[in-house]
């Protein structure tokens, strides 16, 4: 049977003791199948089993280990991301199995494949927009606002936001080291997160809330997640990682606009930027611990951060179309409708209303309705008809009968004629 992330605990690494009970053991619980995964790769391309892996390490001076990995990294047959995952993997193994190798062994530079992306506030609105129900709007907005990572809002509960949160302008939400970043282990021990909902997120949860408590019938409390699996009826489980990654892929797809949760971490970031915060502030805010000698001395009370960070809410609200927004918007249904008219598309409805709306110039004039003629050939006035008539002198006639005029009638007094075009 093939090989899996979805069976690959069941049908190869329960076989090996030093994998399930020593390593994966020690390792998040929805992260075990990506990490035996990809140590299952890496066995399979050496050609060993992960208690020969352990064996080369029996004589911890050898260097055997080492030099199969690096020598797997410079023949390794995936891409530059698999690599770095798979020697990442491998290397965690030795090192729960206390046979840590060198760190020289197995670097892996990481190439950039594609450009980060950011996202504008009409991007974020396609997306928002493109959502189904008030929980994933509550999601995008939510993240947006708090640079929360992914790993975290499979485990945030309401009980960390602060008290009476929905009476404040931009709510408080406080996270505590063990279900961010490092996990409250080594170096990230003690870490915090501190960060805010902008008053746009915080209408939305409290919509979110309201919406799940009156269809579900269950009253949330403050040690259940606050985002929750759809799928489990009444039952308040916490939404997955999995589900979040799906999540992200239909949006994307829905509104046309790549992108993942990741993503707003930059967005927060670069509004923090704009604002000229205080770099430890903004790690704050983002998770992130504190660097050098500056960290025991960065301890700002939560009302000033909260005050730094209102001043970068204008930029980071983005679900109610601004000026700016607008302008964008007429610019893009300008473009589309004109590139309709140049490959001859036919126009909606849609078109036609946006047309009305925007008063949009499209590049040509409608042909002028002609002139009702008199059924005997005259018209009103003898000129500025359906045909060409002139009233001229009547000494211009020759002129005019010489270059193909034709006489129609004099006028009364004898001294005009009016002529017409053949």
């Amino acid at each position: 049977m093939r090989i899996t992330k979805t069976n690959v605990l069941e049908k190869w690494a329960n076989r090996y003791l030093k994998v399930v009970n020593t390593w994966l053991a020690k390792l998040e619980e929805e992260s075990r199948k990506m990490w035996a995964f990809q140590l299952y790769r890496y066995c399979k391309t050496v050609v060993k089993t992960p208690d020969e892996l352990l064996a080369m390490k029996k004589d911890k001076s050898s260097t055997e280990a080492e030099f199969l990995l690096d020598n797997f990294v410079a023949n390794s047959p995936f891409t530059n991301s698999v690599t770095y995952n798979i020697a990442s993997a491998v290397k965690s193994f030795y090192k729960y199995n206390y046979r840590s190798l060198e760190r020289a062994s197995g670097i892996v530079t990481l190439e950039k494949v594609k450009p980060y992306r950011r996202h504008s506030k009409e991007k974020l609105l396609k997306i928002y927009r493109s959502t189904q129900n008030p929980r994933d709007r509550a999601l995008i907005t939510f993240v947006w606002s708090t640079a929360i990572a992914k790993g975290s809002l499979t485990k945030i509960k309401w009980n960390h936001l602060e008290p009476d949160w929905e009476k404040q302008e931009l709510p408080h939400i406080s996270l505590p080291d063990k279900i961010i970043k490092g996990k409250g282990r080594g170096r990230y021990r003690g870490v915090e997160q501190h960060t805010f909902l902008t008053p746009e997120a915080k209408r939305d949860l409290m919509d979110y809330k309201d919406w799940f408590e009156r269809t579900r019938g269950a009253k949330l409390k403050p040690d259940d997640p606050i985002f929750v699996d759809l799928r489990s009826g009444t039952k308040v489980k916490p939404i997955g990682n999995a589900t979040l990654g799906q999540l992200a892929f239909v949006l994307s797809n829905r509104s046309g606009i790549p992108f993942s949760w990741h993503d707003a971490r930059r967005y927060v970031e670069t509004a923090l930027e704009e604002i000229r915060i205080n770099p430890n502030w903004a790690r704050k805010i983002r998770g992130r611990k504190v660097r050098g000698e500056e960290a025991p001395y960065s301890r700002p009370a939560i009302e000033q951060l909260r005050a730094k960070y209102k001043e970068a809410v204008h930029l980071l609200e983005f679900t109610q179309p601004t000026q700016l927004m607008e302008l964008q918007r007429r610019q893009e249904i300008v473009e589309e409708i004109q590139s309709k008219i140049l490959s001859a598309k036919p126009l909606t409805d849609q078109d036609r209303e946006n047309i009305t709306r925007y008063r949009i110039r499209l590049g040509y004039r409608p042909p002028k309705k002609k002139q009702r003629t008199r059924p005997n050939g005259d018209c009103e006035n003898g000129v500025n008809c359906g045909e060409r008539f002139e009233k001229i002198k009547e000494g211009e006639l020759l002129t005019y009968l010489r270059n193909g005029w034709q006489i129609v009638k004099e006028t009364n007094n004898g001294k005009e004629v009016i002529v017409r075009k053949q």
